[in-house]
Formats: C-alpha cells, sequence, structure tokens
C-alpha cells in the first residue's frame, strides 16, 4: 500500500506505481522540501480553533449527522473531500466547456450538474471533520486538506456562476466578483493567521454555497435567459443586481477581516501567531492581484474578454497555492514567504505585454495555465507527503501508516 492509503483488490493488494514513485522521489530528496522539520514538529501540535456559527448550519447541522450515520466507517476523510470536490469540479469544466468566454447561454443540464454537485460537495465538506472523529483519525493534514480543497471549490464556484449568468458581458463587474470572492476567502485565513482562531459570520460560507445551489438549479430548470429579466424602475438586469448585491456582501465581509486583522493579533506586541507583521501577508495577494488588473487592463488583444474561462482558472490556481500557504503559515506558526514559483505564470503574461507581446497572447496564457497546474499539483502532493511520512500517517485512508519502519 502507498504512501496514501489507496489500493485496487486484485486477488492483492497493488499499490499504485506513480505515488510508490513519489515516496522514492521524497526517499531521495529529489524536490525541495516545503515544510521545514520545526514547520511539522509545529503542526503536530496544531489544534484546530473556531468561533461563531452561520445562520442555517445549526438546522444543517441535522442533516449532517444523520449523513455521515451512513457512510462507512472504512471511508476515510480526506477521500471524502476528494469526492466531494470532484463532484463539485467536473460539471464546472462541463459549463466552461460550453462557455469559454462566460458569454455562451449553458445548456439547462449543464447548470442543474452543477447546482446538484455543489449540493454534494457542501454535504460531504461539512461531514468529513465528523468521520475523522467518529473514526479517530483527526489530524492537522485533515484540517489542511479541507481548506485547501476550500481554496479551489471558491474558484469552482464563481466560475460557474459567471457561466450560468453569462457574466462576461459585463467584463469589470465579473472581474471585480471573481478577485473580490477570493481576495475575502484569502483575508479569512489572514485573519486567523492573526488571531489564532477562524471566525465564521451569520452570513458566511454555508448561505453563500447553498444560494449558488439555488441560482445553479433555478437556471438548469429555466435556461440562463431568466437572468436577463430587467427589474423595472431599476433599469438593470436581475444578473447584475445579484452580482451587485454579492459583491456589497463581499465588500461588507472584506472591511470586517481587515478590521479585526488592523486590530492587532495575538502574538508578542500584536504581532500574528508566528510573530511576524499582521499587515505583510498583503503582499502575498496582492501581488497576484496586482498582475491580474495590469494584464486585463493592458492586454491588446483582449484577453480577458476571449479567453475568460482560461484567465480565471490560471489565476485561480495562483489564488489557491497562496491561500495554502497562508493556511500553513498559521497552523506551523511560520513566517509566510513572499516569493513563490506560481508567480511565473502572470510573470510570462507581463513579460510579453512589456515586449509588445512578441508570442500570442492567447498562447502564453496557456502556457501560464499549464505552468499554474502543473505547480499547484506538485505543491499539494508533496506537501501531502511530507506530512504523512513525519507524522506516519496516510492521505486517503485511516489505517495507521507503516511508512517509516520501510
Amino acid at each position: 500500500q502507498s504512501t496514501w492509503g489507496i489500493h485496487i483488490n486484485i486477488n492483492q493488494s497493488i499499490s499504485f506505481g506513480f505515488l510508490d514513485l513519489l515516496l522514492l522521489l521524497n526517499t531521495m530528496k529529489v524536490y525541495s522540501e516545503y515544510l521545514s522539520r520545526s514547520q511539522l514538529k509545529s503542526l503536530r501540535n496544531h489544534k484546530y480553533s473556531s468561533q461563531g456559527s452561520s445562520l442555517v448550519e445549526p438546522l444543517l447541522q441535522i442533516f449532517w449527522r444523520w449523513l455521515v450515520e451512513q457512510l462507512p466507517l472504512w471511508w476515510a476523510p480526506n477521500a471524502i473531500t476528494l469526492v466531494g470536490l470532484a463532484f463539485n469540479t467536473i460539471p464546472c469544466l462541463l459549463l466552461v466547456y460550453h462557455c469559454p468566454t462566460l458569454t455562451e447561454n449553458p445548456p439547462r443540464i449543464a447548470s442543474l450538474l452543477a447546482g446538484i454537485g455543489l449540493f454534494i460537495y457542501q454535504a460531504l465538506d461539512a461531514v468529513d471533520g465528523k468521520q475523522a472523529r467518529r473514526t479517530g483519525s483527526s489530524s492537522p493534514l485533515g484540517e489542511l486538506f479541507d481548506h485547501g480543497c476550500d481554496s479551489f471549490s471558491l474558484v469552482v464556484l464563481t466560475l460557474s456562476c459567471g457561466c450560468s449568468l453569462q457574466l462576461a458581458d459585463y467584463p469589470d463587474l465579473l472581474f471585480m466578483f471573481f478577485f473580490e470572492s477570493a481576495l475575502l476567502f484569502y483575508s479569512a485565513h489572514w485573519e486567523t493567521y492573526v488571531t489564532g482562531s477562524l471566525r465564521f459570520g451569520v452570513i458566511d460560507v454555508t448561505e453563500t454555497q447553498l444560494t449558488m445551489v439555488l441560482l445553479l438549479i433555478l437556471t438548469g430548470i429555466f435556461g440562463g435567459d431568466i437572468w436577463f429579466y430587467t427589474v423595472p424602475m431599476i433599469g438593470l438586469e436581475l444578473r447584475v443586481l445579484i452580482v451587485l448585491f454579492s459583491v456589497l456582501c463581499l465588500t461588507i465581509g472584506l472591511a470586517v477581516c481587515l478590521s479585526v486583522i488592523f486590530q492587532g493579533g495575538s502574538g508578542k506586541n500584536g504581532s500574528t501567531i508566528a510573530g511576524t507583521s499582521v499587515i505583510a501577508p498583503i503582499i502575498h495577494i496582492g501581488v497576484i492581484l496586482l498582475a491580474a488588473l495590469v494584464i486585463y487592463k493592458k492586454s491588446t488583444t483582449f484577453i480577458f474578454t476571449n479567453y475568460t474561462a482560461i484567465y480565471l482558472l490560471t489565476f485561480g490556481m495562483c489564488f489557491t497555492k497562496v491561500t495554502n500557504k497562508i493556511v500553513i503559515a498559521h497552523m506551523t506558526k511560520s513566517e509566510l514567504n513572499f516569493l513563490d514559483t506560481i508567480q511565473t505564470g502572470p510573470l510570462m503574461l507581463i513579460a510579453n505585454q512589456y515586449f509588445n507581446c512578441i508570442f500570442p497572447e492567447n498562447y502564453v496564457l496557456f502556457c501560464a495555465l499549464i505552468w499554474c497546474t502543473i505547480d499547484l499539483s506538485y505543491f499539494c502532493i508533496m506537501v501531502c507527503l511530507q506530512i504523512s511520512q513525519f507524522m506516519n500517517i496516510y492521505v486517503f485512508s485511516i489505517t495507521k501508516s507503516r511508512i517509516n519502519n520501510r
């Protein structure tokens, strides 16, 4: 059985060769380790801390408690999270296939599947922690894996919403909606890095997800044209009002997060829990946001409007990685490193624009997407591999790992 605890039964357990190869690379120290020994030791001592409860969560707890009892005890919490993410991601990719510029009217079945997939993800994401406690397999790796999937799920959610509303008809509004959503999610974990506790508001992720589920299912039933209805007296389309209200809520949420951050942290002299500046993490996400804005506004070939889905996926990968890095910094009480290899993707586009697009922008954008996807995937795999080996656990199995005895 591999480090990841995945195997196929064909008369005997057969390990996935690729995952064993990763194990060999780890043993040979072919890759550079993302986490230091001190970070791993801090991670082992990490305890999850949260405060607050959203509006509908107490009601949904009844359903979640029932659902977790239906799951087999052998199903590992991280595997539950990953299955949920797949249910969320695959319908989104189907939407993107039919709506590459987010201006096409999506097939009803694609929107309906996206809504159902998001609901399944929300339910499984809610019960993975309960399954961990039920099976006695709770670990810091599970918390990190959960937050990592959530960060990419946000990219999927905003993309699905943009496709169903055909939101690229208003590119500035789409840009603001997508990147402010990313910034708010990052800021929630930035606040956690400062205070040491994840705070939930009255209206939070659960309510947002359920709202998006309703939007996608309505699109699936009635078609995307229902959002083109112009509201009398106001003179704005329904989809524009929905996104404007969403942006307003995001702005309020962002203001609350920043107000908590600027009050000072729980570390020495008001620093973060790692003893670092509470302001500095803005650099990490700020570089990505600034690059996205510059590339969007300086493009002579209108790359954002002509290749909207690819553009958002590229920067979604960047956002996912920087969010994961601040989660790791919080869980390991360590300093956040602001230089990152995934920044190479946006840098390709900026450099190409600086030299008057010596290469076609769409080609460079595709290269940036490939780079960012590989970089993020490699990062996630190697971090999980490092932690699983250090803590002597599998990623996708509740069986105790024997990897350190090899």
